[in-house]
């Protein structure tokens, strides 16, 4: 793509009021064009019309990305849309990139470009069909306004003005654009899915109108009302109610979540144009005439998530199990929107590593994923450090910057591991291979121990997130006033090592995928299970740490690896069979540990423990929420208990895919589907 447009943005102060471009242009010539391509991308996120007509059907182009390294562009054919008179309008969002969400405007590439301007890049060719060409791309001619969408932001929501009249008569300034790589479109398109009518209006008791749609999704609200101009319609979401049945946001943290529509005169219809939520409720704040009309078929819940094409169904006999099957899937389209988020509602919505890679194989049975791993391993590959180091967070975000936490910095293997096994796809590994062979080199070099690591780690781990288990991370109880407590390190250590395994593992399977030499990480997965057997294990299957031998997560992870025999593996066995028994048939595991928790049960000869996990209905299960109304998967196995309510308000999502890994076991154990390394992409 040669550019031969500018980067241009609004030479006047246009406030929270997102800026609307504007160029027009005749073509006398209309019926001899042969095809016309629009090509687009912005600082922020941008809708497009061109004779009132929208360009294309992407929400929240051009997606997000790691912006300090390389931003996305995308090509529409707009031929169809041409006139002899033409008006191009380009309206731009604050999105991702000028977010304010907290220490967002810290990070490298905001204090690279601390003006964050609403940037706009376009680029119109026109190909007629005698062989001429002729360009309209952005430059100085190009006017701008203030538009009708007078705020909208990613976390906050939109205010929408229908009875502002915009001024298409503001100068433009051009600017440089500060990156060397612009990229055409990488992952899937963002686009509108499934529509949800409101099923229920209801009071609450605190008096509040609120509408029930029976199903969170990810995306925003379309309402059709009829109204005198200047009449208001302002909405509020949430995911759930409290225990008392009232509307509850505090979960949301700083998000506001909210959108505010001035309405003008007779029947009209809105929804948002560049923002996302993630909820279930809407709160109906104000409505013409009065919350009393707010009635339920007022109001369509719009899901947005990435286009990947649908190519896995599972159902059974069994109502709890389709219920637990359709919250997996409803959490994957709510959070896999450009980025494999971490969950849609709060101030954060991140591309968390580790809840990618322990979902990738499950969501590649749901759907076809492959380019969608694609773009994100770009931006996996845009946020390692020069010593090979993967984040806890790609894109980069406002934090997850920490390099080589174990679990997470994992991704950068277990995910183009998992799209080439579950779909043959050699490129992802060729794409990746460097960026592979340098993280490997790092935590052979370092064992990846966490001491040696600090100064990229930060001396923390999150580790097995959210267990129910001694030496959690996110309760403290790995840590004293000092810092984190010596059983801690050893047991970060260990899981370090474990991973090195498994990521040796992997690559000794892609290398010989792609012709390459596979002995050297043949050599690496030995030297790390001698490493494992040498510092952690005792000869009768023990954990030289103690308190691990209280711990599931532990003993799995090194059954998994095949890290005891015998004798040995007899006591290790016994101890978590005692274990479960000891904690009334309930794991205990979090996001790491549950992971490889039902898989390798069963291949330990603990399948029936396995299928009791399965069925379980006390806290913590899969079925304990289900139970509890949930319809999509929950952050923690407590987010919301009968007896207390909600769990912790400050990281408490009920949307939050990373436990909906069980249904990699369920395809591959139960229904008997599963890829073979040997032979990948069935």
């Amino acid at each position: 793509m040669e550019w031969n447009a500018k980067w241009i943005q609004p030479a006047l102060d246009t406030g929270d009021a997102a800026p609307v471009y504007l160029k027009s242009f005749p073509l006398p010539e209309r019926e001899k064009i042969a095809k016309a391509r629009l090509f687009l991308t912005a600082l922020g996120v941008y809708e497009a019309e061109l004779n009132g007509k929208r360009v294309g059907n992407y929400v929240l182009a051009p997606g997000w990305t790691s912006y300090y390294k390389r931003l996305q562009y995308q090509e529409y054919d707009v031929t169809k849309l041409l006139e002899t008179e033409n008006r191009l309008t380009i309206l731009v969002g604050k999105g991702w990139y000028r977010s304010h969400m907290p220490g967002f405007q810290s990070s490298p590439y905001q204090e690279k470009l601390s003006e964050r301007p609403a940037g706009l890049l376009a680029q119109l060719e026109i190909a007629y069909q005698d062989g001429r060409r002729e360009v309209f791309a952005t430059d100085e001619t190009w006017t701008v306004s203030e538009s009708e969408v007078r705020f909208s932001e990613i976390y906050d929501g939109e205010i929408y003005d229908a009875t502002y009249q915009p001024a298409m008569d503001n100068p433009v300034q051009c600017f440089d654009g500060p990156w060397d790589t612009l990229i055409s479109q990488q992952g899937e398109e963002i686009r509108e899915q499934e529509r949800i009518t409101g099923a229920r209006c209801f009071t609450t008791p605190n008096g509040e109108t609120v509408i029930d749609f029976g199903q969170e999704v990810t995306g925003y609200v379309e309402t059709v009302l009829e109204a005198a101009a200047g009449e208001i319609l302002d909405l509020s979401f949430a995911e759930v109610l409290d225990k008392e049945g009232n509307f509850y946001t505090e979960n949301y943290r700083s998000a506001k979540a909210q959108y505010r529509y001035t309405c003008r005169e007779g029947r009209q219809t809105y929804k948002p144009k560049l923002t996302f939520w993630g909820f279930r409720y809407i709160r109906v704040n104000s409505f013409p005439g009065g919350t009393e009309n707010a009635a339920p078929e007022c109001f369509t819940a719009i899901a947005v998530h990435s286009d990947m094409k649908r190519t896995g169904r599972l159902s059974c006999s069994n109502t709890n199990l389709n219920r637990l099957f359709d919250n997996i899937v409803w959490g994957q389209k709510g959070n896999f929107l450009d980025v494999p988020t971490d969950c849609p509602q709060r101030d954060e919505r991140l591309g968390w590593t580790a809840d990618t890679q322990v979902f990738a194989e499950t969501g590649t049975f749901f759907a076809n994923t492959m380019k969608f791993f694609h773009k994100w391993m770009r931006d996996m590959r845009d946020t390692q450090n020069s010593l090979g180091g993967f984040p806890g967070v790609a894109p980069l975000a406002q934090y997850g910057d920490e390099k080589m936490r174990l679990g997470w910095a994992d991704a950068g293997i277990i995910v183009p591991w998992t799209v080439w096994k579950q779909f043959g796809d050699t490129q992802i590994i060729e794409e990746n291979w460097n960026a592979m062979d340098l993280f490997m080199n790092h935590i052979n070099d370092t064992k990846y121990n966490h001491e040696t690591l600090r100064s990229e780690n930060g001396n923390y781990q999150w580790a097995d997130w959210l267990s129910y288990e001694p030496l959690e991370s996110c309760s403290g109880l790995a840590f004293s006033p000092q810092g984190p407590l010596p059983d801690a390190i050893s047991y970060w250590n260990y899981l370090s090592a474990s991973y090195w395994v498994i990521d040796a593992s992997m690559m000794r399977d892609m290398a010989v995928a792609t012709g390459r030499n596979a002995a050297k990480y043949q050599q690496m997965a030995d030297a790390a299970k001698a490493y494992i057997k040498e510092n952690f294990l005792n000869e009768d299957g023990t954990f030289k740490t103690a308190i691990l031998n209280t711990m599931q997560t532990p003993a799995l992870f090194a059954l998994k690896n095949q890290l005891v025999e015998g004798g040995a593996k007899t006591n290790m066995i016994n101890r978590l069979r005692e274990n479960f028994a000891q904690h009334d048939l309930c794991l205990q595991t979090g996001f790491l540990g549950t992971s490889i928790l039902m898989p390798t049960l069963t291949e330990n000869g603990m399948e029936d423990i396995a299928y009791e996990l399965l069925f379980q209905r006390k806290n913590p299960s899969w079925l304990y929420s289900i139970d509890n109304g949930a319809t999509t998967i929950w952050e923690r196995w407590n987010s919301y208990m009968l007896d207390k309510g909600m769990g912790p308000r400050g990281m408490n999502s009920f949307n939050h895919y990373a436990y909906g890994c069980v249904c990699e076991w369920i395809w591959e154990t139960v229904a008997g589907i599963a890829a073979d390394p040997a032979t990948p992409g069935f």
